[in-house]
């Protein structure tokens, strides 16, 4: 028998400046800020961010190790074992390409697979978002 899910809860990720990621995921996606406290024992500053449907939870460490390369390129990052990016999906991932050049988001590439479009973006981190078609 399976486990029952209500669906996704949160994604954390690790970010190198928590001032900058909040407002980057404010500006870019419209996020609202939660909660912030700090896990003393690790040194690590942590909030939650609520977005459609969930939350995400960003840890920033006192001394970061930065991402490696690999991680930042999507057809590279598939190769190493573990988790690969989020994707948020939107109705029409066209119209959100031009907002985020007009936002000055970095783009990593854009992906037209299997009849469906996606835009692969990185947060002021570097980590990988997808941005999926939803038709």
């Amino acid at each position: 028998m399976s486990i029952k899910i209500n669906g996704i809860h949160h994604f954390g990720i690790s970010v190198k400046d928590m001032d900058e990621s909040i407002a980057w995921y404010e500006r870019v996606f419209g996020f609202t800020l939660i909660s912030r406290s700090v896990i003393p024992a690790a040194g690590v500053k942590v909030c939650h961010m609520q977005a459609p449907g969930f939350v995400l939870e960003m840890f920033c460490p006192d001394d970061p190790t930065p991402l490696p390369e690999d991680r930042k390129d999507p057809n590279r990052d598939i190769l190493t074992l573990g988790n690969k990016h989020i994707s948020y999906g939107v109705p029409d991932a066209r119209i959100l390409l031009e907002q985020f050049k007009k936002l000055g988001v970095n783009i990593v590439f854009i992906a037209e697979v299997d009849g469906t479009y996606a835009v692969y973006i990185q947060d002021n981190t570097g980590n990988l978002i997808e941005v999926h078609e939803e038709k």
